[in-house]
């Protein structure tokens, strides 16, 4: 008998889990697989199991939001025999299963995992860790992180948007020195975003167009400080129509990215923090592990 290492989030997303606990298990059951299960005790917890055991197992199964699935990746990134990675989302935002179409239905979710064929996807690297679809810094890139878990069982997404209006006053720039493929740029951004993802906040297309997760390269948006709030408005509504101003707005695509600052500056993988740090090397694993679709 098949064996599935499944590790679940209790906590996430308003712990709807619970309802659909038993269902799962029945799906991974009737699909021939023997299942061990544990529930998420702390933080980083999900990424010991999966280092410690993952090579034990045929497929290995998480479920939680963003930040369970990077420590579900994080630990594989550690294995030397990577087994196939099944994701059951139950966040509150959910990008990665919303870049690869994953249902929102848990019990539909898990049989895709049981009937599906594994696609090989691009892994980011930040220093010494890994991201799944994102590495951020600047405007609201807290957010996610600083935002009570309770607030968000209770709210959702709008925990979210609360959270980022306390911080409308707050926002500053960062001096940054940016290195790619041949490239250089200077200048005082706002907001910096890594990503291989089609959706980063709930926001599909958000990252830009012509999207693929194993085409070993990154999305990258990088938004200059204008010096004139009265800017702000016209720069959300390039971002958020998707149809980044060059006058305000650097895109491209990139491998590897070396980015410099004088300043320390708080990063967020993820939707987790990733450290503060003045200089940073982000590159990528090209199709690093497999997901199950």
């Amino acid at each position: 008998m098949k064996r599935i290492l499944f590790i679940f989030n209790p906590y996430a997303g308003k712990e709807k889990i619970k309802g659909s606990l038993a269902g799962i298990i029945d799906v991974f059951n009737k699909g021939g697989y023997e299942v061990v299960t544990y529930a998420s005790q702390y933080p980083m917890h999900v990424k010991e199991l999966v280092s410690q055991l993952g090579e034990m197992y045929d497929l290995i199964v998480c479920s939680g939001g963003d930040g369970t699935l990077n420590e579900a990746v994080t630990g594989l990134m550690q294995l030397e025999r990577r087994p196939c990675l099944g994701y059951i989302p139950a966040g509150s935002t959910n990008d990665f299963a919303a870049s690869i179409g994953l249902p929102k239905d848990m019990i539909r979710c898990a049989q895709k995992i049981v009937s599906g064929k594994p696609f090989r996807c691009d892994i980011g690297r930040f220093r010494q860790r890994y991201f799944t679809y994102v590495a951020a810094f600047g405007a609201f890139t807290e957010v996610p992180y600083i935002t009570s878990q309770q607030s968000k069982n209770v709210l959702g997404h709008q925990a979210y948007v609360l959270e980022a209006v306390k911080q409308m006053n707050s926002i500053k720039s960062y001096h940054m020195i940016i290195r790619y493929e041949n490239h250089v740029l200077e200048d005082d951004f706002l907001f910096g975003m890594v990503s291989n993802a089609t959706s980063i906040a709930g926001f599909k297309g958000l990252p830009g167009k012509d999207v693929e997760l194993n085409d070993g390269r990154f999305e990258v948006m990088l938004v200059r400080d204008t010096k004139n709030p009265l800017d702000f408005p016209a720069i959300l509504t390039s971002i958020f129509l998707r149809n980044p101003d060059p006058k305000f707005i650097y895109t491209f695509k990139a491998s590897a990215i070396e980015m410099t600052s004088p300043q320390p500056v708080n990063w967020v993988l993820d939707g987790e923090f990733g450290g503060n740090c003045t200089s940073v090397d982000i590159e990528i694993d090209h199709k690093a592990i497999s997901i199950m679709l």
